[in-house]
């Protein structure tokens, strides 16, 4: 007899969810965090290459500013096209579907693996730099689209933890990058190609594999109208048949969402009642991407060799980053229902603060024995999943698609920027350059103590209220005023 208690059915998390999530998380955000750090080893390589094909077109050698402007733009293409994946991110999943979206999504992989491996015998870097684009609009509808598919699929009580593996693979693909690109490995002459286009190869898994798990109910039953596929997808997601009262619930949801009307960018910029938390999620991204965790990723190399880390060594070093970055998000998964997300975001952004300025010093007096630790902390004890988990919990399901729009836009502009202006800032400020870091830093933290609440153990409707208080409106906002004769449940009795 099929079992009738609610908390037990609650708390499944079946095979089919699991390997789902594996799959998506694999062949989308594994690339992510593979192409943030795959380009660093090769740098010198690469450059060479850009050099000598020059050389080859008009006779002479680059010289090192448009060299050094070239190798940024390269770099920076990639959180370019972040932010142009993260705009398409709402048509896309509104016509293809989530499972649609990531699907279609590997087009912005295999193509860009094939363009990049091929480049050197192409003999054309501008191969390379259409690739890194490509790739980031691959990376900018990924990360939008992962969680909201997993989120989609998972119970309740399994979408904070389901949440945080997107954020896991994205350090996995860091590190695999980081491993491959040793010297010994594909970071030398004849392997840079293979180790940029080896992207391409989760995206074949994932077109493979994907195809035979379920597309998200909820859009099967919102958007297509199609409850019977609805009712089949939950059932294989679920592991039993009847499913008739989460079909209810995810129509009285929409019920709800529809009663609220539909907000979008603009409208989230006017609404009063949503003023602190447009704020909070534009300076908690923009902090994340500006505490120059990135630049560490993007540029690991060329800043551990100008600290004075031993040339052989700073492959290892760059390795042992990933691997801690891996280990420290494994325990956010644990750790953010435990110590909370206000706690953790301070401690995030407080130890960037103090590894900026230690590692400013160490630049500064040369003082070597003290730098390897320094460096591997730094981008290890950054706030990593948790602005993005804050994102999905101060906003009430009418005005999370506006503001993930928001988030995505503040977070790709402002990693594109540290990828374009850090090799100047490096050249203009030499030692110095991480002290604008350390500014971004300590700012996010003072911001973070004064204004985000904890969000740790709340209803999104209790998280609600306590901006409530500080945007100073009514209990019911003026937009929600429908709401207030709003039956509390539709739901068939």
């Amino acid at each position: 007899m099929e079992p009738q208690d609610p908390v037990k059915r609650e708390g499944r998390l079946t095979p089919v969810i699991v390997l789902a999530t594996l799959i998506a998380a694999f062949g989308s955000s594994f690339q992510y965090g593979y192409n943030v750090a795959a380009i660093n080893s090769p740098s010198e390589f690469m450059k060479d290459f850009y050099n000598y094909t020059y050389y080859d077109r008009v006779g002479e050698y680059m010289n090192e500013f448009y060299l050094t402007l070239l190798w940024s733009v390269t770099v920076s293409m990639f959180p370019f096209g972040g932010f142009l994946g993260s705009l398409m991110v709402g048509p896309l999943v509104n016509n293809l579907g989530r499972k649609g979206t990531l699907l279609f999504n590997n087009i912005f992989s295999i193509v860009p693996a094939l363009l990049m491996g091929f480049s050197e015998l192409a003999k054309s870097f501008e191969m390379i730099i259409v690739a890194r684009v490509l790739v980031g609009i691959c990376a900018g509808l990924s990360s939008n689209v992962v969680p909201m598919y997993l989120g989609e699929l998972a119970p309740k009580n399994w979408r904070g933890a389901l949440g945080v593996v997107p954020q896991l693979f994205i350090t996995i693909g860091i590190l695999v990058a980081q491993i491959f690109g040793l010297r010994s490995l594909l970071a030398n002459e004849e392997g840079w190609p293979i180790l940029l286009g080896l992207t391409g190869i989760p995206a074949v898994l994932q077109l493979l594999f994907l195809p035979f798990f379920p597309e998200s109910p909820r859009y099967l039953l919102i958007q297509k109208k199609d409850e019977a596929a609805a009712k089949s997808a939950l059932r294989r997601l679920r592991g039993w048949h009847d499913v008739d009262a989460e079909i209810e619930e995810i129509l009285e949801e929409d019920r709800a969402e529809k009663a609220v009307g539909f907000i979008s960018v603009l409208k989230l910029f006017k609404m009063r009642s949503l003023r602190w938390q447009v704020i909070s999620i534009i300076v908690l991204m923009a902090g994340q991407q500006l505490s120059g965790v990135n630049a560490i990723y993007y540029y690991a190399d060329q800043i551990y060799l100008s600290a004075g880390v031993n040339e052989d060594d700073v492959q290892y070093v760059t390795a042992g980053t990933g691997a801690v970055n891996v280990l420290i998000t494994v325990c956010a998964i644990f750790v953010v229902e435990l110590m909370g997300r206000r706690f953790l975001l301070l401690l995030g952004f407080s130890v960037c603060f103090t590894a900026c300025c230690v590692l400013t010093g160490a630049l500064a007096l040369q003082v070597r024995k003290a730098e390897p630790g320094v460096e591997v902390s730094y981008p290890c004890s950054s706030p990593g999943p948790i602005p993005a988990l804050l994102v999905t919990e101060i906003f009430l399901q009418s005005s999370r698609p506006a503001a993930y729009m928001v988030a995505g836009t503040v977070h790709w502009l402002s990693n594109f920027t540290v990828g374009l202006v850090f090799p100047f800032i490096q050249v203009g400020l030499g030692a110095y350059s991480f002290v604008i870091f350390a500014v971004i830093c300590l700012l996010t933290t003072v911001y973070i103590f004064l204004i985000i609440p904890e969000t740790k153990s709340k209803t999104f409707i209790e998280i609600n209220r306590i901006f409530i208080k500080m945007n100073k409106v009514p209990g019911v906002h003026p937009e929600k005023e429908e709401l207030k004769e709003f039956p509390p449940s539709t739901a068939r009795q």
